[in-house]
């Protein structure tokens, strides 16, 4: 399915509007839908599209020019011999061409790999061969990592030469109910929790009516497309990969602080400090701060959790288990996510309920706020009024008390500014005493259903 992806094609589409030479840099993590974008946008377009693969640099030279004279319907280009690159995109720019022409190569950080020198080639290939004509060039890749060094980093070749680039993240939440018209917001949030917004993983769960099932046939099955997923992701990003395999297990199981994940590692803070960098910077991982920090970047009050929620439940979940479901024993990994599931989903509703505080009330900024003894889910900052509220993802309604304990926690702020709203979030509604206490007070909101609060553009 095409979903939520109008802003990138909208960017392409106007790429293709320009009458000159355009080159897009396309990246992301692996079946977060890069192909399924391009596909939509060379759509009825004339277009050469070329996959690579790790193979010898000669073989997919001679691949990539068999594609380019089948494309051509070129019997002399098919016959004769190109030794590289350059020489094939010095005849494709001979041609003549009715309209724009694009040229994709799909997983290019594999050329880079099987020969070094491919960045400098395509560097000369872009400022003498391409400059004057009229096709856009499309680099995309899944290795993050490997895309940024070859293609985008200031040390690359190709620094400067790009017109465009798009990083195509996860699906957010709100999109989830296009791919599940008939799921109730209860098992969109749990699904959300689980997959993350990969749209690969959410068609693999597609049309599946019973969660824990979709969970043992397609995560914890030893032969499942998604029992080692993070795994290969990994390896292809990192070249220790069992340190940070260490740390994301010690973050999944519930260590937050830098020198608590660095005790699990048996190292020193400093030790681990670039390998939290890489995964904050391959979109895993990230650090949070109380919301009302005025120093974010300088605060030492910072904790680490996994942004990535199938990560994290892959961390959680199959690889403590592993020399179990190995031998097909699924059923004790089974017994531990049913065991806690509301509580692993818990997190991911709070943070649903921060972006939905953040779609709905005229503020600046708003996250978690805590100190040594008071932690609240969600804080609102604006100009001269605060926001508080807390979330509760459990089968009991919310009563008063759970207001009376917010309003205490709340004046431990050390903003000083009035609150405007006491929101409360249940997944299972409110009591007859609260709504009826809500009604007599417009400082306090009950909010019981949240997907409607994120609008669909």
């Amino acid at each position: 399915m095409f979903v939520n992806r109008q802003k990138e094609l909208e960017l392409l589409q106007d790429e293709y509007s320009i009458d000159e030479f355009r080159f897009s840099v396309i990246y992301g993590r692996r079946r977060v839908g890069k192909t399924t974008l391009i596909k939509e946008y060379i759509s009825s377009k004339s277009y050469i599209y070329f996959l690579a693969t790790l193979e010898p640099i000669n073989i997919i030279v001679a691949r990539f020019k068999n594609l380019v004279a089948e494309f051509l319907d070129d019997g002399f280009l098919r016959d004769i011999e190109l030794k590289n690159f350059e020489e094939i995109f010095r005849y494709i720019a001979k041609q003549h061409f009715n309209k724009k022409l694009i040229i994709v190569i799909d997983e290019f950080q594999y050329l880079g790999k099987v020969d070094k020198s491919i960045p400098s080639q395509f560097q000369y290939i872009i400022d003498e061969i391409l400059k004057p004509t009229d096709i856009h060039l499309i680099f995309c890749g899944s290795i993050i990592s490997m895309m940024y060094e070859q293609t985008l980093s200031y040390n690359s070749p190709l620094y400067g030469r790009r017109t465009s680039s798009i990083k195509l993240n996860a699906l957010e939440f709100k999109y989830l109910q296009i791919f599940f018209p008939n799921k109730t917001e209860h098992e969109l949030i749990e699904l959300y929790a689980i997959l993350y917004g990969v749209p690969k993983y959410l068609e693999l769960f597609k049309d599946s009516d019973d969660m824990f099932d979709a969970i043992e046939k397609n995560i914890l099955d030893k032969n499942a497309f998604l029992y080692d997923e993070p795994r290969f992701i990994l390896q292809n990003e990192v070249n220790e990969p069992m340190t940070y395999f260490t740390i994301l297990e010690a973050i999944a199981n519930g260590e937050h602080k830098l020198g608590n994940i660095a005790g699990r590692l048996n190292k020193n803070v400093q030790n681990i400090t670039s390998f939290i960098s890489k995964l904050i910077e391959l979109d895993i991982i990230y650090k949070e701060v109380p919301i009302t920090e005025q120093n974010p970047s300088k605060s030492k009050k910072g904790l680490y959790f996994i942004k990535d929620n199938f990560f994290r439940f892959w961390f959680a979940y199959v690889l403590p288990y592993k020399s179990q479901l190995e031998i097909d024993n699924t059923s004790y990994a089974m017994k531990k996510i049913k065991e806690n599931f509301a509580g692993f989903v818990a997190k991911v509703y709070e943070d649903l309920c921060v972006q939905y505080t953040l779609q709905n009330y005229p503020i600046l900024k708003a996250g978690r706020w805590w100190n040594k003894n008071t932690e609240i889910d969600v804080v609102g900052v604006g100009e001269d009024f605060l926001i508080t509220g807390e979330c509760k993802y459990s089968n009991k309604k919310v009563g008063i008390d759970i207001l009376q304990n917010l309003e205490i926690k709340s004046q431990n702020i050390e903003l000083k500014l009035p609150i405007r709203h006491y929101i409360l979030f249940s997944k299972s509604g409110f009591t007859k005493e609260l709504i009826e206490l809500s009604h007599k007070r417009e400082d306090v909101l009950l909010v019981d259903k949240i997907i409607n609060g994120y609008n669909l553009p």
